[in-house]
């Protein structure tokens, strides 16, 4: 706009209507074909109120486009967020495949990640608690690459033939469509306690991992076992992994509930301000390699998609990195309309049996069609190759591109048009198949326990605790007491401690009997460090955010000090006041608040420091929302900074003297934000959590 100027239009001989800026700027407004328009506020009538006129093109085009500009949302990971970034390779794979992406060391590859959870639609809440969708588009030199992954290693459902069900079962109900981005209902838990194979994937959404502290905080897995494919044709098994530089995080239910009222899009935003900060998320990735002896003598099918293969039996080998550091220029037409197909593989990259990913890539390309339109979703920018495309497909709905010339088929005599390439084109492993055709679960499928209780043991004291208290709250949200007990029933397959902690905080009178397994699960496997969060935590406060609680008259040097201690841990911080225009400090000056109290709750942040005056913490302590930013803070095991009269507000909000532990970081000089920040790094006060939370004590059923 050249001025800030507004001036006033009569549009024929009508009165004043609108206003418009002036300026000479900006380009003119057009229709689709390109047709300036001379006024966008009134549709052409038969005088100043008269019917309206068909005529009016504008109108039409405009009205149906904005009836139109509505696409299906994805039935599952419907909410989602994406990213750009790069993929650099820093170790060559080349002994086992031909892929250039995993061959050409130093050679960066364009990227688009997106977020997603599964159950809720696309205006539901980022921290339900639910799987993440980890998306992977990689943008490589021989066509597209596409790992559809998750947070979580392993699946509900052992064949495609079962999502739907899943799916149904997840979903609100059909006759009442609630709950929504939940799964704390009875047809959920009735189909999972239904369904043994179920019942590590349980394990892995009842626990932390399905509450994420944010997306830069979350490991990524391709899920499968693939293929890689050398030269020679020879085959190697392996499966992909993120892991984020930031290491693990996780929020507590009580806290994801919390945050869900104050902001919505939690997630979203936090990806887009790190970003926008200067400091994008990295991850490095890692491959998972084994061949056919490993897989014959490895205690379960590796084609089996509920299971793992722990990291202490094949070490996760990190052969490169990617950052995400490009927010979309619009949503709509890169987030929304992006189509990850596990089926997009490269010369090099190939398929294993399995038969979730095998009714996966029969499904997704399917998807694309119903979602965006047409068979030429590809040439959508965000899905199209960056690569050259040469083929004879033709036609359809929005074709962007069509064979020129007479030719537009193969085999032809004209000497035209692209043809196969037998030296650089894609080839599958000639993998030997034979049986009869039969529709069975085999029976190397049939362990549904072993590696759930693996993972249960794997966790520490409270992540077990954790998962506990999520089954309750689930299973309580079940109208059907037979739903609950035939859960536990499971449970106590899994582990004895967790089927009596589940039931009794059920309240169930007594323990029902196991149920049948189908093979006897093992007791022994050993735990493994890397399932748990706790264990891969980041042990700085790089990435992570405090919130600074001040009033008038607060100690400034200790501010300063604060925001100074942040900044050299690479964090961020908020400054949280009673009004949003600040707080005048004890040199005089203002400090401009980010957040005014209660729009700023501490379940934003990390971790809280309260900086105080006397004066300061006697006015808060009368303010309910302010003794809930303490409370809360104290209740989610945060570490809490504080100055003396702060003592003051802490009692208001229940806070006793002896409730103040090691998490307490009193400030009374300069020095002590180094030494709170430093605190920081555990993440938590975990043994707070078992001194104010009533299911940490739960007797168990006779």
């Amino acid at each position: 706009m050249a001025d800030s100027i507004y001036t006033k239009r009569n549009p024929g001989q009508g009165g004043e209507t609108h206003q418009t800026a002036s300026g000479d700027d900006q380009p003119p407004l057009t229709t689709q074909q390109g047709v300036v328009v001379a006024d966008d506020q009134n549709t052409l009538r038969v005088g100043d109120r008269g019917p309206a006129l068909l005529e009016d093109f504008h109108f039409r085009e405009k009205i149906f486009h904005f009836d139109h500009e509505r696409i299906p949302e994805r039935v599952v990971h419907a909410r989602g967020y994406g990213v750009h970034g790069r993929f650099t390779l820093a170790k060559s794979l080349a002994k086992y495949t031909t892929a250039r992406v995993l061959s050409d060391v130093g050679a960066e590859t364009p990227m688009f990640v997106r977020f997603s959870t599964v159950a809720g639609n696309k205006g539901s809440s980022d921290l339900a608690r639910d799987v993440r969708g980890f998306a992977a588009k990689f943008y490589t030199p021989e066509g597209n690459w596409d790992i559809v992954g998750n947070n979580i290693p392993v699946f509900f459902i052992q064949d495609a033939i079962k999502f739907p069900d899943l799916i149904h079962a997840a979903k609100p109900a059909p006759d009442r469509e609630f709950p929504q981005a939940q799964t704390a209902h009875d047809n959920f838990w009735d189909f999972i306690s239904l369904t043994p194979e179920s019942m590590h994937m349980v394990m892995w959404t009842m626990s932390d991992r399905a509450i994420p502290r944010s997306f830069r905080f979350m490991e990524g897995f391709g899920v499968h076992s693939f293929r890689l494919i050398n030269a020679k044709g020879e085959s190697t098994f392996v499966k992909f992994h993120f892991k984020p530089r930031l290491g693990l995080q996780s929020v507590m239910w009580n806290e994801a509930v919390k945050i869900n009222g104050a902001d919505p899009d939690f997630h979203r935003r936090d990806l887009w301000d790190a970003i926008e900060a200067g400091a994008p998320p990295e991850w490095d990735f890692g491959v998972q390699l084994f061949d056919e002896a490993f897989a014959e003598q490895f205690e379960f099918d590796i084609l089996d998609p509920t299971k793992i293969i722990p990291e202490e039996q094949v070490p996760v080998e990190i052969i490169g990195s990617f950052v995400l550091d490009g927010l979309v220029d619009n949503f709509f037409a890169e987030t929304e309309q992006v189509a990850f197909c596990t089926q997009n593989v490269v010369p090099g990259i190939g398929f294993s049996n399995d038969p979730l990913l095998q009714g996966r890539n029969f499904s997704y390309l399917d998807t694309q069609l119903k979602r965006l339109g047409s068979p030429n979703f590809t040439h959508i920018p965000i899905n199209a190759p960056r690569c050259p495309i040469h083929n004879h497909q033709q036609d359809g709905h929005m074709a962007m591109r069509n064979p020129r010339g007479r030719v537009n088929y193969e085999p032809n005599s004209w000497d035209a048009g692209p043809r196969e390439d037998p030296k650089t084109g894609y080839r599958h492993f000639a993998a030997a198949e034979g049986g009869p055709k039969v529709q069975l679960r085999p029976e190397s499928f049939a362990d549904h326990y072993s590696q759930a209780r693996q993972f249960f043991v794997s966790q520490t004291p409270i992540e077990q605790k954790h998962i506990g208290d999520a089954l309750v709250f689930e299973l309580s949200k079940c109208q059907r007491p037979e739903i609950r007990e035939r859960m536990v029933a499971h449970l106590l397959n899994i582990h004895p401690d967790l089927a009596q902690t589940v039931a009794a905080g059920l309240g169930l009178p007594r323990l029902p009997k196991a149920h049948d397994p189908a093979i006897a699960p093992l007791t022994d496997l050993p735990p493994s460090d890397a399932l748990s969060i706790a264990k891969n935590g980041p042990q700085r406060f790089e990435g992570r955010k405090l919130g600074i609680l001040v009033s008038d008259g607060a100690d400034a040097a200790i501010v300063d000090a604060l925001i100074a201690a942040v900044g050299a841990e690479k964090g961020v911080y908020e400054i949280i006041a009673p009004h949003i225009t600040g707080a005048t400090l004890s040199d005089g000056a203002l400090r401009v608040a980010h957040q005014k109290v209660d729009g700023g709750p501490s379940v934003l942040y990390d971790a809280v420091a309260i900086v105080l005056s006397e004066a300061g913490a006697a006015l808060l302590a009368r303010d309910k929302t302010a003794k809930d930013f303490v409370s809360d803070a104290f209740a989610h095991c945060k570490f809490i900074a504080y100055t003396d009269p702060a003592k003051a507000l802490f009692e208001k909000a229940g806070i006793a003297p002896e409730d103040m532990d090691e998490g307490f970081i009193p400030l009374a000089e300069k020095g002590d934000a180094k030494t709170f920040l430093k605190a920081c790094a555990p993440l938590r006060v975990w043994d707070r959590e078992l001194k104010v939370d009533l299911d940490a004590a739960a007797p168990p059923p006779a």
